[in-house]
């Protein structure tokens, strides 16, 4: 038990073989966030239909203030307000939708406020490239995590005397800084060329 909470921690020791990001970027897959923006929420709604923020926020099981704290970055505003109280359409609905699925995804609400500025998410395709690399690298280290825990599961072995457990904690200290005490000696060469050795 005592060293499965290293499981998070090997990640970095484990060398990432970053993709290659390409112009196409995984295309498919940027598509289908991009294309989330023209899917209906619900095809059965009248585009003309009118919500107040209490009706969108239980919809989605969000407070109303998470929609108020989004529409002051700019994700999110009522398609028009009557009597100052706020009312949204399906538009409205499928941004809600829309920003949820970007932080699913791992978005920022100021990278959602980014890749939402303009009509077509894929207007910026350099961010989301960045983010494809960012997922992956993510990918990588719970990946590296979960066989950690999976081989503590199945040794028979205590920690001590896990070969295994052992190599990913010892890759787990950092190295003693030099000047730091109990760092390694260091070699000088005298004016005669023979070494001395000194301590750090």
């Amino acid at each position: 038990m005592g060293w499965f909470g290293e499981a998070a921690a090997v990640s970095d020791s484990v060398t990432i073989q970053r993709r290659r990001v390409t112009g196409v970027c995984d295309a498919d897959r940027d598509h289908r966030f991009a294309h989330a923006a023209s899917v209906p929420v619900n095809g059965h709604m009248k585009s003309s239909a009118m919500v107040t923020i209490g009706d969108l926020a239980q919809r989605f099981g969000l407070g109303t203030h998470v929609l108020r704290y989004w529409e002051s970055l700019g994700l999110l505003e009522p398609a028009r307000r009557k009597g100052g109280q706020r009312l949204y359409d399906q538009t409205d609905l499928e941004r809600v939708a829309l920003i949820l699925m970007g932080k699913e995804a791992g978005l920022t609400l100021g990278q959602l406020a980014t890749v939402l500025s303009t009509a077509d998410p894929m207007e910026h395709r350099e961010l989301l490239c960045h983010h494809v690399e960012e997922l992956e690298r993510r990918i990588a280290q719970a990946q590296a995590a979960k066989e950690l825990i999976q081989h503590a599961l199945a040794c028979p072995r205590s920690m001590n005397e896990c070969e295994h457990a052992r190599e990913h904690i010892s890759a787990r200290i950092p190295p003693l800084r030099p000047g730091a005490p109990g760092a390694p000696t260091r070699v000088e060469y005298g004016a005669s060329g023979t070494s001395t050795l000194s301590h750090c």
